[in-house]
């Protein structure tokens, strides 16, 4: 068992952390504030090969693990969470998807500009009226011919307002339950497939957030990913590798809330010295770095296990997701704590952090399904 970091990983943790540091962090507050898409930042990290990390060369992407994945999506959620997420949402959902359970010709066609980063990736489950349970969709997509017609509405859509590439789960055979669900690639300006509005969200606000609306969306058959009615078990084995990803994320909110309450604790004085020499703050520091470190690890040896080939890391995912999400919320909070009157005013990046850090116990599944999850998995 070795904990040591590997030199790639090591490499991509100091080239995504030079890049975040001199090209994210001076507009973080402005995009927060006006709610405004990193596209600058986006096109930077398509060009150091960030969007295609995990994919083979041959398909234009970087042939790096979860691993290096995991610590790429760390180090930008510790300078900015939405840039982190707009990543993740982009790598381990929207593109992983085609990568993993498309055909050899999908692959061909779509994987290569989402790895390149000159397409920008979406995946479209969620709907109005059903999160958690995803079987009750109502997005309907009828057979004509060659082709599939889909008709629907998608909400809290990652990317989905300036994704190029959906893949959106519609029901194939009403009243089928789990089993009834196909997924099918979207592309931008298909006749029928409408962005509609932006959400306006209490955290990570840079991040694209959107209802995406399906009227007699026409789409061919070879859009249609996989066999027909093994939409759900595909969702479920994607949601595998993204809990990985919002775990990383969840590291990476609580070491950039940790860093900015170590620095703020060491200039900030009372009663004449720095309150950083207080044991009330020191104790609340070092309980923030041990989760923190508990966090990674276990973030990690989910991400080593898909590096070594695991066919099935659920309970090892939803555990760092769990954990990880919940962790870096109580850190995210002793931040503010630590700040004082100067954590609740966004001059200060322990305001933000706390924002931001909510989604993570949300996404990819909340808590309480990765509880489900997890003790299904021991029960068995």
């Amino acid at each position: 068992m070795d904990f040591e970091p590997s030199e790639s990983q090591e490499l991509i943790r100091q080239t995504v952390r030079d890049f975040a540091e001199r090209e994210i962090a001076p507009h973080v507050m402005e995009h927060d504030a006006a709610a405004s898409f990193p596209y600058d930042a986006i096109k930077g990290l398509a060009n150091l090969g960030v969007l295609g990390l995990i994919f083979p060369t041959e398909l234009q992407g970087a042939g790096a693990g979860y691993l290096e994945y995991a610590t790429a999506v760390e180090e930008l959620a510790r300078v900015d969470p939405s840039v982190s997420l707009t990543v993740a949402a982009h790598i381990s959902l929207a593109t992983n998807h085609i990568y993993k359970l498309g055909s050899d010709e999908q692959r061909r066609r779509w994987v290569p500009p989402l790895a390149a980063g000159t397409k920008l990736g979406a995946w479209a489950l969620t709907e109005p009226s059903c999160g958690s349970d995803a079987s009750a969709l109502l997005t309907q997509a009828r057979r004509e011919g060659g082709d599939w017609v889909i008709n629907g509405t998608k909400n809290f859509c990652t990317n989905g307002g300036v994704g190029d590439i959906v893949v959106v789960f519609a029901r194939t055979s009403p009243g089928s339950g789990a089993r009834g669900i196909s997924s099918f690639v979207v592309e931008k300006g298909t006749p029928g497939f409408t962005p509609g509005k932006k959400e306006d969200k209490l955290g990570m606000r840079a991040s694209d957030t959107s209802e995406l609306f399906f009227e007699e969306c026409r789409v061919p058959d070879a859009h249609r990913v996989g066999p027909e009615g093994e939409g759900f078990i595909q969702a479920m084995k994607v949601l595998d590798g993204g809990r990985i990803s919002i775990a990383a994320l969840a590291v990476g909110i609580g070491q950039g809330a940790y860093e900015a309450s170590v620095r703020f604790a060491k200039s900030r004085s009372a009663f004449g010295r720095p309150i950083a020499e207080f044991q009330a703050i020191q104790w609340k520091l070092a309980d923030m770095a041990t989760e923190l470190d508990a966090a990674r690890l276990l973030t990690y040896r989910a991400a080593a296990l898909k590096d070594a080939g695991a066919t099935n890391t659920v309970r090892e995912s939803s555990m760092a997701k769990l954990f990880s999400s919940e962790a870096a919320q109580r850190i995210c909070e002793q931040a503010v704590q630590v700040h004082g009157g100067y954590g609740f005013i966004k001059d200060f990046p322990a305001e933000k952090f706390y924002r931001d850090v909510k989604l993570t116990t949300i996404g990819e599944g909340t808590s309480e399904i990765q509880r489900l999850v997890i003790a299904r998995k021991l029960l068995e």
